[in-house]
């Protein structure tokens, strides 16, 4: 079956897709473009959340390091996605005790609040602007799961000690969401939600500022591992000989590894903005400016943007093309929930690909002694991808605590490999499609 390279199926090279994003981008001095042979101590693939943050931490510890990226720095999902910092693993820690026991789903909750943590210590060491506020609201869009979500805030509180957690009723939804939508859910005011695309040039600043070389439209063919020493190759001709190389790739990794790849599955997701809203419109749709996620499979994400555009994900795509009108593809999720927007004008429409494993899962690996790689964050990578690259540059660095228990997690090979597991997904989230529309 063809796959097309994600890296070019749906944009243009080295330029930033047409997002709310990239057009309230930080003006950010100039990355460098790569020529000629390069060597240096470690080399990261891939300039996103995991490969600038690894960057950022190796060059503070005093390591040499490259990264190269394909395009622009925060080009792919980093820079496109809903930017909600969200609470947790992407499983809850009933489902995470079942898997992995209760003592070791408690190591992972820790490590997930170390992901929120790292996110507000970054934006405050380094004063990266990305507008930056607090608050997820989780709805429930039947009234049968609302009991589930109240249950689970109680254990959160009782359990696992979370008091920035509390239950949301009914009536109560609706004061705080303009629509009738809802039936229920919990509010997380130690979660929040930011302009990613910010977020992430803020570390390549930072990272930059540290010593890390980072070079863009440096798109990476193939590497090598022989003898201890790794080679990289890039399209322009460039070579990076390294001791270790860490692959930051997500769902553009493609068939540079297939020893990660056939663990993880691209899928397209796609956010519209709207022009900008009066603050008393704006209140009316989200009282008090949180972020929203829903409990639909295909799920709704959306929130206020600083300048008071309602910026609204949802929808996918089955293909690895994006669709031709992503606007017209995503108001409709929108007008659901909102159908006082429907005169409202939508300024922007993008998409991104992000990658999921089979159990929700981020796979970690150590696939050789100088190979490390963490990807599959499955919609839950703004935090977690930016710790990833702190855990890897400590692990890296010989300090193995927490990558073990991330890399302990039994993550499964997509049956039918690589060949077989796209039109198995598909197959599944179709069905999903249709259980939540009934």
């Amino acid at each position: 079956m063809f796959t097309p390279n994600l890296l070019t199926a749906n944009d243009k090279a080295g330029t930033y897709p047409a997002s709310y994003y990239a057009a309230t981008a930080n003006t950010t001095a100039p990355f460098e473009t790569i020529e000629g042979d390069q060597s240096c101590d470690i080399v990261v693939i891939g300039g996103g959340f995991t490969g600038l943050s690894s960057a950022l931490h190796l060059a503070e510890r005093g390591f040499d390091v490259i990264l190269l990226e394909a395009h622009r720095v925060g080009w792919g999902a980093s820079g496109r996605n809903g930017g909600q910092v969200g609470s947790g693993q992407r499983r809850e820690q009933d489902d995470l005790e079942k898997m992995v026991g209760r003592d070791d789903a408690k190591k992972l909750w820790d490590i997930a609040e170390q992901s929120k943590d790292i996110v507000k210590s970054l934006i405050t060491k380094h004063d990266i602007k990305c507008d930056w506020k607090p608050g997820i609201l989780h709805a429930d869009h039947r009234a049968r799961f609302v009991s589930d979500t109240h249950a689970y805030t109680e254990k959160l509180q009782s359990e696992y000690g979370y008091n920035q957690i509390r239950n949301v009723d009914r009536a109560e939804m609706r004061e705080m969401l303009g629509t009738e939508f809802y039936h229920g859910g919990s509010l997380d005011m130690g979660a929040g939600h930011i302009h990613p695309l910010n977020f992430v040039l803020g570390i390549a600043n930072a990272a930059r500022a540290a010593g890390a070389r980072i070079f863009e439209n440096a798109m990476v063919t193939s590497y090598e591992n022989q003898s201890g020493k790794v080679t990289v190759k890039t399209s322009n001709g460039a070579v990076v000989s390294a001791n270790k190389v860490i692959l930051g790739c997500n769902g553009y990794l493609d068939a540079l590894e297939d020893r990660v790849a056939k663990r993880v599955m691209p899928i397209n997701n796609f956010i519209i903005a709207t022009e900008p809203l009066s603050d008393d419109l704006a209140r009316d749709l989200i009282r008090d400016d949180v972020a929203v996620a829903d409990s639909k499979f295909v799920i709704n994400y959306y929130r206020l943007s600083a300048d008071n555009r309602m910026l609204f994900g949802g929808g996918e795509t089955y293909g690895y093309r994006f669709p031709s009108d992503i606007k017209s593809f995503v108001s409709p999720h929108m007008l659901e929930v909102y159908p006082q927007l429907k005169d409202v004008k939508i300024d922007y429409g993008w998409g991104g690909t992000l990658a999921i494993t089979m159990n929700r899962m981020p796979f970690f690996r150590k696939i050789e002694d100088n190979v490390f790689t963490a990807t599959g964050y499955s919609g839950h990578g703004v935090a977690m991808a930016t710790l990833a690259g702190q855990i890897m540059a400590d692990a890296v660095a010989g300090t193995m605590e927490r990558f073990d228990v991330m890399s302990n997690l039994k993550i499964p090979a997509f049956p039918g490999g690589k060949t077989l597991r796209y039109p198995m997904l598909v197959a599944a989230m179709v069905w999903y499609s249709i259980r939540d529309r009934l």
